[in-house]
């Protein structure tokens, strides 16, 4: 699939963009000049939920061929959660890259369909090498050979396309495995255990703050790029 996003160059501070609806964002990389632009809010948000991180996408600025881009970083409003700010990262398609690549979980699990386990899994994405024209918007992670609870995936055990390499995290890593449903009593237990933990045990770490001394943590605002 391909992806376009169309942009224009910003000639006014990013204040003033988000003031008028638009979504500031900034290009760089590749050996080429920084360029400050403004895009569609919608039109972003709606490439940005299926492109991702790790699509390759044609960037046009004022209708001009801009070469292929990856999205780099996403700023947020703390409060509001809406986009306030994107960085493009411009890439050579004659060199290799590192990006971040979804793990999509397929099939189904014999351990959890027949015997009723939970499905456990920490680890959503993986770092990836390879050349631009290689990178895929996701991997895939095949579930069906977790058979019994012992039965493991690592990242090593990924099939994976043809010029991918993973660089994060380690090939022994566990990326899924499925694991027995606690019983009714071993819940109790735990709940039990729980309750009569001994509290005068537990070592307090930190300075308590004093009466009316502030707790808000005040966030520093990154200086926008222009």
């Amino acid at each position: 699939m391909s992806f376009t996003l169309n942009a224009v160059k910003r000639v006014i501070k990013g204040e003033k963009t988000r003031e008028g609806g638009a979504l500031p964002a900034v290009v760089y990389g590749a050996g080429g000049e920084v360029i400050s632009l403004d895009l569609n809010y919608t039109e972003f948000a709606k490439l940005f939920k299926e492109a991702g991180e790790s699509s390759l996408i044609d960037l046009k600025i004022d209708n001009q061929d801009a070469g292929k881009m990856l999205v780099q970083e996403i700023q947020f409003e703390p409060i509001s959660g809406r986009m306030s700010h994107v960085d493009l990262r411009r890439i050579d398609m004659n060199k290799s890259i590192e990006a971040k690549v979804e793990l999509r979980f397929v099939g189904e699990s014999p351990a959890v369909k027949a015997m009723g386990g939970t499905l456990v899994h920490n680890v959503n994405e993986v770092e990836v090498k390879c050349l631009p024209s290689q990178l895929v918007g996701h991997i895939d992670v095949d579930l069906s050979g977790l058979k019994t609870f012992d039965d493991v995936i690592k990242v090593k055990d990924l099939v994976l396309p043809t010029g991918i390499v993973i660089t994060s995290p380690h090939a022994d890593d566990l990326i899924a495995k499925a694991t027995a449903a606690m019983s009714e009593e071993e819940i109790k237990a735990l709940e039990d255990s729980a309750k009569t933990a001994d509290i005068s045990k537990i070592e307090v770490v930190g300075k308590k703050p004093e009466e009316g001394e502030a707790g808000a943590e005040g966030e520093e605002k990154k200086e926008e790029k222009k």
